[in-house]
């Protein structure tokens, strides 16, 4: 006859099954109850002491007799879990001022299997044994400790604690895969990572693997929505680990043979748009480390100028439901006040970069009345505030 187990699910959602069935119905509440089981579970071999889970469960609350009031929550636990199927044991036991949950119920929880298995990694030597061990703790990892109650302290420590130790076995993995050059494996680790902890640039493990398969096109797709995605739902520009990839993806690209006449027509823009050229970030970083390295030879003038959005006491704005229509009359400004050879990076939610070509000083001023006469409204409170800079060509001595 199989041995029936108390299932605990920590990571993702929070679950506890035995035989088959949910001690919680089809809703978890931030119920006593749960409360206590989620840290008696985890902390069942050392158990927890009173006083910690007296604090744990009544917090500042005015309670009459807190022992009492802890003896009410464990007496109305194990009805609970008689209720739910369990065997008729004494499943929360105290003994000298420690709360423990009875062993003689056999506990399967995810997060005690993730810790044993990371253990066992740190020391195995044999690489195709290790890799074994990072799938499995890849499979058991399906989101952030007990991701609901991350107000509380312990919780907060212990999904910390075990989110490191997610990232250490991702980037040991990686190096692994990369070593056998298993780079579908790669794709699969930089995409599960992606999924799981998002914003983390993992989307570089994918570039990577897709670069290594010959799948450039793909891989520069892959770069595009990413930057796209990171800056319009967090604000971030291109981490310098993305921007390697890219730079990878540029190295490695080659293309089959062909003539001038249609690598040109390849080359040439699609769908010019009337005004500045607007570019994502990495081009138009490109953009200037050419226009810098041209500066010693043309003796041009190249100005590099930042246009932020400010509020009406002149602070910068960086979050706001108006931010982001400001800036989009923001962008439509500065790309029909400059000329169709300048160059334009949203670089931040409320700031712009801009790159002068061929201009002076006095130019730059000039352009921001012109951007000015188009943002501003008569009775609009926020304004732009402009840092003016010449580029200027720096070699290696």
């Amino acid at each position: 006859m199989r041995e029936k187990i108390l299932q605990v699910k920590t990571f993702g959602s929070f679950s506890m099954i035995y035989d088959g069935k949910s001690l919680f119905g089809r809703k978890v509440g931030e119920t006593q109850f749960a409360s206590m089981m989620q840290m008696l579970i985890h902390e069942r071999e050392k158990g927890v002491s009173r006083d910690r889970l007296e604090q744990e469960l009544f917090g500042e609350r005015e309670v009459e007799n807190v022992h009492h009031a802890l003896q009410s929550v464990i007496y109305n636990a194990k009805k609970r879990l008689e209720k739910a199927g369990l065997p008729d044991v004494n499943y929360i036991e105290i003994r000298n001022g420690v709360v423990y949950w009875n062993d003689e119920i056999k506990v399967q929880e995810d997060a005690t299997e993730f810790d044993q298995i990371y253990n066992r990694i740190k020391h195995e030597k044999n690489p195709d044994k290790k890799i074994k061990d990072l799938e499995k703790i890849f499979e058991i990892y399906t989101g952030e400790f007990l991701v609901k109650r991350q107000s509380v302290i312990w919780v907060a420590i212990e999904a910390r604690r075990y989110e490191d130790m997610f990232r250490e076995c991702v980037e040991e993995a990686a190096g692994l895969y990369l070593e056998k050059q298993n780079y579908t494996q790669l794709e699969h680790l930089g995409v599960y990572a992606s999924n799981i902890e998002p914003f983390s640039d993992w989307e570089a493990l994918t570039m990577e693997a897709m670069v290594a398969l010959g799948r450039y096109e793909e891989a520069t797709d892959l770069y595009a929505e990413t930057a796209e995605r990171y800056f319009e739902e967090r604000g971030l520009k291109p981490s310098k680990r993305l921007l390697d990839s890219l730079n990878q993806l540029g190295n490695q690209v080659m293309h089959s043979y062909d003539v001038l006449d249609n690598i040109q027509h390849n080359l040439e823009e699609k769908g010019i748009q009337k005004g500045a050229y607007l570019c994502s970030y990495p081009t138009f970083r490109g953009i200037y480390h050419h226009l810098a390295r041209m500066l010693e030879r043309s003796g041009q003038s190249i100005y590099l100028m930042l246009c932020t959005i400010v509020d009406s006491k002149g602070r910068p704005m960086k979050e706001g439901a108006m931010l982001e229509g400001l800036a989009k009359r923001l962008e439509e400004s500065i790309c029909t006040s400059i000329r169709n050879s300048d160059v334009v990076n949203h670089y931040s939610k409320g700031q712009y970069l801009v790159l002068l070509i061929n201009t002076t000083r006095e130019d730059c001023a000039v352009i921001q009345k012109r951007i000015n006469y188009k943002f501003l409204t008569d009775r609009q409170r926020t304004g732009v505030r402009y840092y003016v800079n010449s580029v200027v060509y720096e070699k290696d001595l």
